[in-house]
């Protein structure tokens, strides 16, 4: 292999905390060190540091400490320290190439990146527009959204490469924003098979912590583990909850997630369930299998068209079958394994196909087998970060590795 990658990777977040786009950058950054390649994080004040990954922190705005996850007019300002703080860092250290996460990231490294001349790769995990609406902080019909298009559209043609966390999301770079599909690279979600497998607990400690939470000890139990949001589909898993009482079918609800841990439980409680749900809060990444351990049923209510939803690919690794609502991105991953729930956004159709496992539990056994070999096939970090290290020896003139 030639000379390691010096990579600075820019993350407009509070790198790290247990969802979505944080455990793709964890997950890329340790794939990259194992690769032999150098990797430095540049994101906000907040976060946990983690063994083993150098991690630059911005200074915290003097006026608020913290900010609310998703879309937030305080993410100016602390894209703003980002800004200053990788000028600082740029000038004082020499990097191959710029590795940004987000919109705000490409932004920013193209901008700052420009005074060293740093090719720069754009990581999209979603669109710009759609993420701020899903978060109910644009309407697709008021006055700033033809603005905010605008500015995606702009930002989407400032990096040499783009990389995408699904393959909706590089068609639909090429579709509707123009982007020329020779700089658009499908770079799809994937999963740590040695930390997510099943088994990850002995069948007695399984049910040992079954009952500390209040579960029945022989199941089936449903598990959700991610963003407790509403474009997260949370309410219409609640929904099918009923749903499912309602009509006599035995199963119970593990959630684990934040923010808004209250307001779901409130919800669960107005709707008559919550002797059938039970809500844990954040589950630390580390823990997320041991978590998953505890459940016979994953359901993906994921409702977005433009983000994808890592969390499908950790319940295919614990051999978990999957209820999803039929979305391009939840067939992307899991193929003709998945048990879809149609019309997307429909309780009842969720209910449905969490029934159909539930009364079949051959099906459960030979569906949760099928999709840890998907994963195993399709969606290896390994093999996702050596097509990494060859588009940037693309980025910066080398050979690609062999």
């Amino acid at each position: 292999m030639d000379r390691p990658f010096r990579i600075l990777m820019v993350a407009p977040t509070s790198f790290f905390l247990d969802y979505g786009c944080h455990v793709r950058i964890l997950e890329e950054a340790r794939v990259l060190q194992r690769l032999g390649h150098q990797v430095t994080i540049l994101t906000y004040h907040l976060g946990r540091d983690l063994p083993g990954l150098e991690i630059i922190r911005t200074r915290p705005t003097p006026w608020r400490a913290d900010y609310e996850v998703g879309s937030s007019l305080h993410k100016l300002a602390f894209d703003l320290f980002l800004g200053w703080r990788m000028l600082g860092v740029i000038l004082r250290r020499r990097f191959d190439l710029i590795h940004a996460h987000l919109y705000d990231g490409a932004l920013i490294g193209a901008v700052v990146g420009w005074l060293r001349r740093l090719p720069l790769l754009f990581d999209r995990q979603g669109s710009l527009t759609g993420e701020m609406v899903d978060h109910g902080f644009l309407r697709p019909d008021g006055p700033w959204y033809r603005w905010v298009h605008l500015l995606e559209e702009r930002i989407n043609h400032m990096a040499e490469v783009i990389v995408t966390s699904t393959q909706l999301g590089a068609v639909q770079l090429e579709r509707y924003f123009g982007c020329d599909s020779a700089h658009v690279r499908p770079l799809p979600d994937c999963v740590n098979l040695e930390f997510f497998q099943p088994g990850a607990l002995p069948p007695e400690e399984v049910t040992a912590r079954r009952v500390a939470l209040g579960l029945p000890a022989d199941g089936p139990v449903v598990v959700y583990v991610g963003l407790l949001a509403d474009y997260q589909g949370v309410p219409h898993m609640l929904r099918a909850a009923r749903i499912l009482k309602e009509r006599g079918v035995r199963g119970s609800f593990l959630i684990g997630g934040f923010p808004k841990v209250e307001h779901y439980r409130r919800m669960a409680a107005d709707l008559g369930v919550s002797d059938r749900v039970v809500f844990t809060g954040k589950v630390p990444y580390q823990e997320t299998p041991a978590y998953l351990a505890l459940g016979d049923i994953a359901v993906a209510p994921k409702l977005s068209a433009t983000e994808g939803s890592g969390k499908i690919l950790n319940y295919m690794a614990m051999e978990l079958p999957t209820v999803a609502f039929d979305t391009p991105v939840s067939r992307e991953y899991l193929g003709s394994l998945g048990v879809y729930a149609k019309p997307a956004g429909d309780p009842a159709a969720l209910a449905d196909g969490i029934q159909a496992l539930v009364e079949q539990p051959d099906l459960r056994l030979a569906l949760g087998k099928g999709l840890r070999r998907r994963a195993a096939r399709h969606f290896s970090w390994d093999r996702a970060g050596r097509q990494l290290v060859n588009i940037y020896r693309e980025l910066v003139g080398s050979q690609p590795e062999t």
